[in-house]
């Protein structure tokens, strides 16, 4: 990529992030629209899941093809392409007739999302190379998923309220259109001086572990637990023959790179919780129209505003250690104020939960993607930082199918209202304890020892002509 202007480089770094506003945007505002999509849908639980969940298991099978893709043909195509790909598939999630054909469009508009965030974070990596400016921009990024909190449901209930759930998803439309003309415009075309080579096979191996282990959650079938085990085999069995693996197996001999996947799986996979359980009981059990649910949840989204560029600077000055500690202590105080002390009980109790799991969100995604992409070689950005966009939809789709399978265990097919305050406790103990393990996983990936083995790590990974990206402090 060519030096740019620092005005230029903060013009592709906005461009990036009206990409991942899109795509949160649709997470933040879907959720509150669930209940009315349930409503004139006849969906189940099930039936509610497999709409969040059909978005992002397909993103988390395609990241890394996306990053690797990119990376070969040029990142600005591939990024315009998605682009196209989503806003289309937007469209049709609008005119969707029946929850079937809703979940297939999800996943049209999931195949255009792969190829933005992944495609984004390489561009911006490439653009930022110092590594203050690189942690800082970083930190943006993470703040523009602020705003989606915050927005997302805000707007979703306006709209949802005012003219139906399906007007969720055409805002989607001005925002793609004018994301693809700006970057026509604006961002360089660049690629990797060597790119890696297509691997068919490890991706119908990842393919078919998340698949199947989803679908083995969210419908409790032994046998599809049975096929995601043996396609993980497979997965380790088969990449490390390759000369160029789908995912290179090497990576994770880095504890901060290992560390960073596993905090995003199990930050996001709160998240997922987090927001499927509150949006259905502030409507259901409480009774709040759609925009009232979402002005419950603004203190957490804002929370999530103020803290993910406070965390963006914090990495670049501190490293992640000290972000990545409170992130952990304060998600599982969250999680653990509604599992043990019932916290929905009372507003100040709601209030206070929502403002811990925002403080906490808001600070662990700059940590995880600054240590994911630091020490890897430029030429591997592009799949470095897909591995860790593909964890944070792994745990997204975990964290939907597991707290939705506790919740079907636990209420009444015909009334979803009866006992949904007792069959959350246990949904909320998944929560709380993916917040511990965000506060163990960060407490053990982030020390001394840790930075020797990113430091070896990346004395295999580069090669002889290729510097690897700075890590921060």
């Amino acid at each position: 990529m060519p030096e740019l202007s620092p005005r230029r480089r903060m013009l592709v770094l906005a461009i990036c992030c009206m990409s991942l506003l899109i795509v949160s945007l649709d997470n933040t505002i879907l959720n509150v629209a669930l209940p009315s999509m349930r409503d004139e849908l006849d969906a189940s639980v099930a039936g509610m899941q497999w709409t969040v969940d059909a978005y992002t298991l397909v993103l988390a099978c395609l990241l890394m093809l996306a990053g690797s893709t990119a990376d070969r043909i040029g990142r600005r195509k591939v990024f315009q392409a998605g682009l196209v790909v989503f806003t289309a598939g937007s469209v049709l999630c609008s005119l969707a007739p029946n929850l079937e054909s809703l979940v297939v469009f999800r996943m049209v508009q999931a195949v255009g999302g792969s190829m933005l965030n992944p495609v984004a974070m390489s561009i911006i990596t490439n653009t930022f190379t110092e590594p203050r400016a690189r942690a800082r921009a970083i930190g943006v990024w993470g703040g523009v998923v602020g705003i989606s909190m915050a927005a997302g449901p805000l707007i979703g209930g306006l709209l949802v309220d005012g003219v139906g759930w399906r007007s969720i998803f055409w805002i989607n439309v001005p925002v793609g259109l004018a994301a693809l003309l700006l970057t026509w415009r604006y961002v360089p075309e660049s690629r990797a001086p060597r790119p890696r080579r297509a691997d068919p096979v490890g991706q119908l191996l990842v393919m078919a572990l998340l698949g199947s282990l989803t679908y083995a959650i969210i419908e409790s079938d032994p046998l599809y637990a049975a096929v995601s085990v043996l396609a993980l085999t497979g997965l380790l069995l088969y990449e490390p023959r390759r000369r160029e693996p789908l995912i290179d197996l090497r990576f994770f001999r880095s504890a901060p790179f290992s560390g960073a996947n596993l905090i995003a799986v199990f930050a996001f996979a709160a998240l997922g919780g987090f927001l499927f359980v509150t949006t259905l009981y502030l409507q259901d059990v409480r009774g709040l129209s759609a925009l009232d649910a979402g002005l419950y949840m603004l203190p957490m989204a804002a929370m999530t505003f103020v803290c993910a560029p406070l965390s963006g600077r914090l990495v670049g000055t501190h490293g992640p250690r000290l972000p990545l500690l409170v992130a952990g202590t304060a998600m599982t105080a969250s999680g653990l104020m509604f599992a043990a002390f019932e916290a929905e009980a009372t507003a100040t109790g709601l209030f206070t939960g929502f403002v811990l799991f925002g403080l906490g969100f808001g600070l662990v995604n700059a940590p995880i993607t600054n240590t994911a992409v630091s020490g890897m070689p430029r030429t591997q950005a592009g799949v470095a930082a897909a591995i860790a966009s593909t964890s944070r939809q792994t745990g997204q789709t975990l964290g939907v199918a597991v707290v939705g399978a506790v919740l079907a265990a636990g209420v009444s097919p015909s009334s979803p209202t009866d006992g949904f305050v007792d069959a959350s406790r246990p949904a909320w103990w998944v929560i709380t304890a993916c917040g511990l393990g965000i506060l163990v996983a960060g407490a053990l990936t982030s020390g001394r020892w840790a930075q020797q083995t990113a430091q070896r790590a990346a004395e295999r990974l580069e090669p002889a002509t290729e510097q690897p990206l700075p890590a921060s402090r």
